[in-house]
């Protein structure tokens, strides 16, 4: 059944070792190369990756940043433009105030100015008035400037009282 053949077994033997030297030669150190390649460039791959990850993390913050900054200045964009309005509203008002405040004194004033034109016309009217009564209660005729000159005085008198 089984038998042991020595010769067997040694040309076995060297006719392994051949072929270890043969695929050492001819495979072995190809099939390192190309691994050591592949490994070599699985190591690049990632490390660019892990660039690529680290550049996308800071660009992400600076763009988080950025965000705040321009959220942040929009808010003082808007609040600046409340209180320029609510200043514009302020001034406005205070101006329209003035201006009705300065027509209501030149509306007292001409109203014045009407008041004292009427009086002076109404004590010519009545100074008029007076002396035509005065005539007809007379029937005799003052000179005019004499004439005037009473019923002037008669006035005073009655504004004095």
């Amino acid at each position: 059944m089984l038998e042991i053949n020595p010769g067997l077994i040694l040309w076995t033997i060297v006719t392994f070792i051949i072929l270890l030297v043969v695929l050492r030669a001819v495979a072995w150190k190809p099939l390192l190369g190309a691994l050591t390649a592949r490994e070599e460039k699985i190591r690049t791959s990632l490390q660019r990756t892990e660039q690529a990850q680290q550049e996308a993390e800071k660009l992400l913050e600076e763009n988080k940043h950025q965000l705040a900054q321009a959220e942040e200045q929009s808010q003082r964009a808007i609040k600046e433009g409340r209180e320029t309005g609510e200043r514009l509203k302020a001034e406005i008002i205070e101006k329209a105030n003035a201006s009705s405040r300065d027509m209501i004194e030149q509306a007292k004033e001409e109203i014045r100015r009407e008041k004292d034109a009427a009086l002076i016309e109404l004590r010519g009217e009545v100074a008029d008035l007076a002396i035509m009564a005065a005539e007809k209660v007379l029937d005799a005729n003052l000179d005019a400037p004499k004439q005037r000159e009473l019923v002037e005085t008669a006035i005073r008198e009655i504004n004095k009282r």
